[in-house]
C-alpha cells in the first residue's frame, strides 16, 4: 500500500520524462506522435490500476484513519517531511482524478487539439497529474504548497499553446490571479507552521488549534483561504475561471472542472477547518453569504447566456455553472457540520464526473460545428441534436439534468447535503443568516434547472425558428450532415455516465467512505 501510493504520485513524473525521450523503433507505430500519444493512455492508465488496487487494499471498516502512509524526513531544519497518506476524504478525489486523467488521455489519442509537439503535450499532462494527485496524498503543509503550485505551469501552457481564440490573455489572467493567491497562502500556511512549532497536517489536525491564538488563526484563514478561494473559485475571485475555459482545449476544460477546482475546497477541509476551527468560525458566516451569491450570480450568468439572441458560447456558459456548483461546496463548509461537509465532499465528487462530462460534449458540438456559440448551434445551423445524432443529443440531456440535480444521480446529493447543513449549522453560527443563504441556494437550484432546459431545448431541439429547415425535403447542407458519438468518444464518456448513476443511486459508496473522516476531522481528531 505505502508503495501504491508514492507510484500513483510519482510515477506521472516519470512518465513526463519518459514522453519527451525518443520513442523506442519497435514502438513507433505508424508514426513519433502517435508512438507519444499511447505513451500517454498506457501512463495514466497503469496510475489508473494503481489507484483502483490501492482502493481495494483501503481498509474500508477504519475510513477515518490515514492509510499507506510514508512519512520520511526531508529538511530536518525546518521539519519538512515527506508525509503521504489517504483517508476516506481523499481516496475518493484520488480515483477521480486518476479516472479523469486516463479518459482524458484516451480521448487525446483520437483527437489531440491543434497546437505545438504532442511529446510536449503529454509531458504536461502527466506533470500536471502528479501535481493533483500529490495534492490529495500529501500531509505537509509545505509539501500541500508546492502540490498545489505545481499544476499552474503545466495549465498555463495547456491554454495559452492548444487553446482556441484569446487563449495568451486567459492564460495570463489564469497564472496571475492564481499566483497571487498563493503567495498569500503560502505567508499563511508559514504563520501556521512557526506558532505551532510543525508542519505535519496530521498531527496539526489533533492539535485542532489548540496552540494557535485567536488572532494568529484569524490571519491564517483569511491568507489561506484567499488562496483556495482563487482556486475554487469563489466570487468575486472567479473572474478568470470563464475566460480559461472558453479559451482551453476540450480536456484542458474537462481537467480544469473536473480536478483543479477540487484542490481549493479540498484545502478548506483538510486544513483550515481542522487546524484553524475558531478562525473558521469566525470567518464561516461571510465564506457562506460568498456562497450564497455565487450560487446565484452563476446562476444568472448562464441564464442571460443561454438566452436566445445574446451570443453565449456554451463552454463559456458551462464555466459560469462551476461558479454555481462550487457555491454549494463552499456552502456546506461555511456550515462546519458533518452533514453540509459532507455534502460538500459528494458535490466535489458529482461535479468532477458530470462538468467533465459537459465539457467533453461541448468540445465535441465545437469540433462538428467549429463553434461553440449557443446561438449558431441552436439557430442558423439547426442543431437539433435529437432528429441528427440522438446518441449525442441523449448524452447532452443526461449531463444537463445530472447537473441541475435530479433525484437519482449524482448531482442531487451533495447539494441537497449542503443545504442541510445551513438549515442547521455549527453551534455558535447564526442560524438566520445561514437560514437565508439556504434560501438563495435553493432559489439558485430553480435557475440552475431553468438555463440547463433551455440549454437542452435549443441544442436538442433547435430553436422553432430553425426547425423548418429541418423539415422534410429540406435543402440538404453541412448542417445536416452531422456524425454521431465516435467509438472513442463513446469510451471516454460512458464511465463518467455510469459513474453518475451510480453515486445516484447508491450514495452510501461514497458517504460510507467520507462520514467516518469528516466526524473524525471537525472533532479534532478525538471521534
Amino acid at each position: 500500500m505505502q508503495f501504491l501510493l508514492a507510484f500513483v504520485v510519482a510515477a506521472p513524473l516519470l512518465g513526463a520524462l519518459a514522453a519527451l525521450l525518443p520513442a523506442p523503433p519497435g514502438l513507433k507505430g505508424k508514426s513519433p506522435e502517435q508512438a507519444v500519444l499511447r505513451h500517454g493512455v498506457t501512463v495514466t492508465g497503469v496510475i489508473l490500476a494503481a489507484a483502483v488496487a490501492l482502493a481495494l487494499g483501503f481498509d474500508h471498516d477504519t475510513p477515518a484513519r490515514f492509510q499507506a502512509t510514508t512519512d520520511i524526513s526531508w529538511i530536518p531544519a525546518l521539519d519538512v517531511r515527506i508525509h503521504l497518506g489517504i483517508d476516506g476524504i481523499s481516496l475518493p478525489l484520488l480515483l477521480m482524478t486518476a479516472l479523469l486523467f486516463f479518459l482524458c488521455a484516451l480521448y487525446s489519442y483520437f483527437k489531440l487539439p491543434q497546437g505545438p509537439s504532442p511529446k510536449a503535450f503529454v509531458a504536461l499532462i502527466l506533470v500536471l497529474e502528479s501535481g493533483t494527485l500529490a495534492t490529495f496524498a500529501v500531509l505537509d503543509l509545505l509539501l500541500f504548497f508546492l502540490a498545489f503550485e505545481m499544476v499552474l505551469i503545466p495549465m498555463y501552457f495547456l491554454i495559452a499553446r492548444w487553446g482556441g481564440a484569446q487563449r495568451q490573455a486567459a492564460a495570463w489572467k489564469f497564472i496571475l490571479y492564481t499566483l497571487l493567491g498563493s503567495v498569500v497562502m503560502l505567508l499563511g500556511l508559514l504563520l501556521i507552521g512557526v506558532n505551532s512549532g510543525t508542519f505535519d497536517m496530521v498531527a496539526l489536525a489533533s492539535d485542532n488549534g489548540r496552540e494557535l491564538t485567536h488572532t494568529t488563526q484569524l490571519l491564517a484563514v483569511l491568507a489561506i483561504g484567499t488562496g483556495l478561494a482563487v482556486k475554487t473559485p469563489m466570487w468575486p475571485l472567479h473572474s478568470w475561471l470563464p475566460d480559461a475555459h472558453t479559451a482551453a482545449p476540450t480536456v484542458g476544460s474537462v481537467l480544469l472542472a473536473g480536478v483543479l477546482l477540487k484542490m481549493g475546497t479540498y484545502g478548506f477541509v483538510r486544513i483550515l477547518l481542522p487546524v484553524t476551527p475558531d478562525g473558521m468560525a469566525t470567518f464561516a458566516p461571510y465564506l457562506g453569504a460568498f456562497a450564497a451569491v455565487g450560487i446565484v450570480y452563476g446562476s444568472l450568468a448562464c441564464l442571460w447566456l443561454a438566452r436566445k439572441g445574446n451570443k453565449g458560447d456554451l463552454k463559456r456558459l458551462i464555466a459560469y455553472s462551476s461558479v454555481g456548483h462550487m457555491g454549494f461546496v463552499l456552502l456546506g463548509i461555511a456550515s462546519m457540520t458533518p452533514t453540509g461537509v459532507n455534502g460538500a465532499l459528494f458535490a466535489n465528487i458529482a461535479h468532477g464526473l458530470i462538468t467533465g462530462l459537459l465539457f467533453f460534449l461541448v468540445g465535441a458540438l465545437k469540433d462538428r460545428y467549429g463553434t461553440a456559440d449557443l446561438d449558431t448551434l441552436a439557430g442558423a445551423t439547426g442543431a437539433a441534436l435529437y432528429g441528427r445524432a440522438p446518441r449525442l443529443g441523449a448524452f447532452l440531456a443526461f449531463a444537463a439534468v445530472a447537473s441541475l440535480g435530479l433525484p437519482g444521480l449524482a448531482g442531487f446529493w451533495g447539494e441537497m447535503l449542503a443545504l442541510f447543513g445551513a438549515f442547521e449549522p455549527a453551534r455558535g453560527l447564526s442560524r438566520p443568516a445561514f437560514l437565508t443563504y439556504m434560501a438563495f441556494g435553493a432559489f439558485g437550484t430553480l435557475l440552475t434547472a431553468a438555463y440547463l432546459l433551455t440549454v437542452v431545448r435549443r441544442v436538442c431541439m433547435g430553436d422553432p425558428a430553425a426547425r423548418p429547415q429541418s423539415a422534410p425535403g429540406a435543402a440538404s447542407g453541412p448542417a445536416l450532415e452531422l456524425a454521431d458519438i465516435q467509438r472513442y468518444e463513446f469510451a471516454a464518456w460512458t464511465p463518467l455516465v455510469a459513474l453518475t448513476v451510480l453515486a445516484g443511486l447508491w450514495p452510501a459508496v461514497l458517504l460510507g467512505l467520507t462520514d467516518p473522516a469528516v466526524q473524525k476531522l471537525l472533532a479534532g481528531g478525538n471521534a
